[in-house]
């Protein structure tokens, strides 16, 4: 089960392509698994449905206690889908998938989804958006 992170970051990888260099420390983060643990994953599942309903141009197709997925993307556009999943790992611990993709594989998307990961991550963990500007830590 610890692998669906590694799954669902090659998946948005692949569904949106960026043709800017990514910086390696949003690299870093965007790729390191969510896993929590009881309680925590509570918080972190509430503050993953705020951060997706608050950076997404589209409805919520599918909003459960297990996934929560944007519609879209639509006709070339460049704001990123989002689909977030909780997966239960054998040593009790759950794990916190998060994929975005977009509908323009050469212009990329906008957030790119190295940022967008990246700035998923950090406001799941901490609560706290990054500031502008400065890259997510």
């Amino acid at each position: 089960m610890k692998t669906i992170g590694s799954v669902l970051a090659a998946a948005f990888l692949a569904g949106c392509a960026a043709t800017n260099r990514v910086d390696p420390e949003t690299m870093q983060i965007a790729t390191q698994p969510l896993v929590c643990r009881a309680g925590e994953c509570t918080l972190w599942w509430q503050r993953a449905r705020q951060w997706v309903t608050g950076h997404t141009q589209y409805a919520l197709q599918t909003d459960t206690s297990q996934a929560i997925e944007t519609s879209g993307p639509t006709g070339g556009s460049g704001a990123p889908a989002f689909q977030v999943t909780l997966a239960r790992n054998p040593d009790g611990s759950s794990t916190i998938g998060f994929a975005a993709h977009c509908d323009r594989p050469v212009a990329g998307c906008r957030p790119d989804p190295w940022n967008a990961a990246a700035d998923f991550k950090q406001f799941v963990r901490s609560g706290a958006e990054p500031a502008q500007g400065q890259p997510p830590r």
